[in-house]
């Protein structure tokens, strides 16, 4: 699978009626820890589908980002059955990135 955009509008159908286990990565184009943070995520999501990954560009997605109290960047947000389930602030490796997802 691949990392998708997600967006307020998509955020209901995407993640909150999802079947499956849901990783978001809050980012910001300019930030230097989400820049690192992008292969590994893109990496995860080509490895396992059993999960959907998504990104939202804070600076496109405020409201969204607000609304789960994303204050630093990068963070990670998991869902599991339309519920916030995990949550991570910073630079993650793929050990970390799986830990959220378990």
């Amino acid at each position: 699978m691949s990392v998708e955009k997600l967006t307020a509008e998509s955020f209901e159908k995407e993640v909150l009626l999802s079947d499956k286990p849901v990783l978001i990565d809050f980012f910001a184009t300019w930030c230097g820890p989400c820049k690192m943070l992008a292969p590994v995520i893109d990496e995860l999501a080509k490895e396992k589908t059993d999960i959907k990954v998504f990104k939202v560009d804070v600076d496109e997605q405020g409201e969204l980002a607000g609304r789960f109290g994303v204050y630093s960047i990068p963070t990670i947000i998991t869902f599991k059955d339309g519920k916030q389930y995990k949550k991570a602030v910073g630079y993650q490796p793929k050990a970390g990135l799986l830990k959220l997802v378990e």
